[in-house]
């Protein structure tokens, strides 16, 4: 074997609104995204399709462990996945494995890797259970790694005041603002901007949620801006089933006791924005007004209760200006994928 293939055929579209603007490997749960499970684990280079014919690939909705993986290396991909074995198959499924998925990265993430000592100003608990990569800053907080391992990323910080409850893992170059309160099992990818209260939740990349208000049980893409005073519910009143909407099925489904905010790539919300309980918010979408939102917020929305369609240039000239924050250009293939995804509404 030369390499992994990783093939989101089956599964692409259950997985909506993430995997309209990347392939199914590159969502990422626990620490890695599952492309950087594999490429880790296997040593391998990883090669990603969609529903290209004659080619052996393995399902990409698959959360690769340290002994599948070995298995896939040893006899090749087994007929029968073990059992326990975690897959993909709804995007709150993000969430909800997270814990996991945090407990196995670190098992194997921090082997052969030198841990940065802890400075004396941050109370922790249980400090084999916490790794840091080089460059980590962080004083005058606690870590709480009894309730699972604590992994913090190449030049991320964590700012004076806040407390952190594992599992939880921060990506290279984020920042957690001070006086955060953050539970487990929660994932702030690489470049983030995060803050207030936050739980079992996980942020891909390049976003921010850096001021006071409540995420929880939430997945949000990359390049989002959750507004100053922006809270979800996760919990409805009545205690029951949260239904959230399903753009394969074309209908609301159930999604267990517990969803937030699933916020799709390039969206936004006002301040003191008030997300349902399940709402699902699609692609370059402008969220603001009063009361609580819509449970279905489409791709390129422009408000939230009216549904206007935002203004295709005017979207991708405000992603510019978000993108500029953070130093970075948009891309060509960037606005191609924007434009396929807006010619279809």
């Amino acid at each position: 074997m030369t390499q992994i293939i990783l093939d989101d055929s089956s599964t692409y579209k259950s997985l909506d609104p993430f995997t309209k603007t990347r392939h199914t490997a590159d969502i990422r749960v626990g620490i890695l995204t599952i492309r950087e499970k594999w490429e880790r684990l296997t040593g391998l280079p990883v090669v990603t399709i969609r529903g290209e014919a004659g080619r052996d690939a393995i399902p990409a909705n698959i959360l690769p462990t340290r002994e599948f993986a070995d298995e896939v290396m040893t006899n090749g991909f087994p007929q029968h996945l073990p059992a326990g074995m975690l897959v993909l198959r709804h995007p709150w499924n993000i969430f909800q494995f997270n814990d996991q998925c945090i407990r196995d990265d670190f098992s194997w993430i921090k082997n052969d890797r030198t841990n940065q000592p802890v400075p004396e100003s941050v109370q922790v608990m249980q400090s084999a259970n916490v790794f840091m990569d080089p460059g980590a800053k962080f004083t005058h907080c606690m870590l709480n790694a009894s309730t699972g391992p604590i992994y913090i990323g190449k030049d991320a910080e964590i700012m004076e005041g806040s407390y952190i409850r594992g599992p939880f893992a921060l990506g290279e170059g984020s920042v957690i603002k001070m006086a955060s309160k953050i539970y487990g099992a929660t994932t702030i990818g690489p470049y983030c901007v995060a803050g207030g209260e936050i739980k079992n939740s996980v942020m891909f990349g390049y976003s921010n949620k850096a001021h006071d208000g409540y995420l929880g049980d939430s997945v949000i893409g990359e390049w989002c801006n959750l507004g100053a005073g922006t809270s979800n519910s996760n919990l409805r009143n009545t205690g029951g089933e949260v239904k959230v909407w399903s753009g394969q099925q074309n209908d609301f489904v159930n999604a267990g006791p517990k969803c937030g905010l699933l916020m799709g790539d390039y969206s936004r919300s006002a301040i003191n924005t008030s997300f349902n309980t399940g709402t699902v918010v699609g692609v370059c979408c402008n969220v603001f007004g009063e009361g609580l939102s819509k449970k279905y917020i489409p791709d390129f929305t422009w408000g939230n209760h009216t549904l206007p369609k935002y203004e295709f240039e005017k979207a991708l000239k405000d992603i510019t200006n978000w993108k500029k924050f953070k130093n970075q250009p948009l891309h060509q293939h960037e606005i191609q994928q924007l434009k396929a995804i807006f010619d279809e509404l």
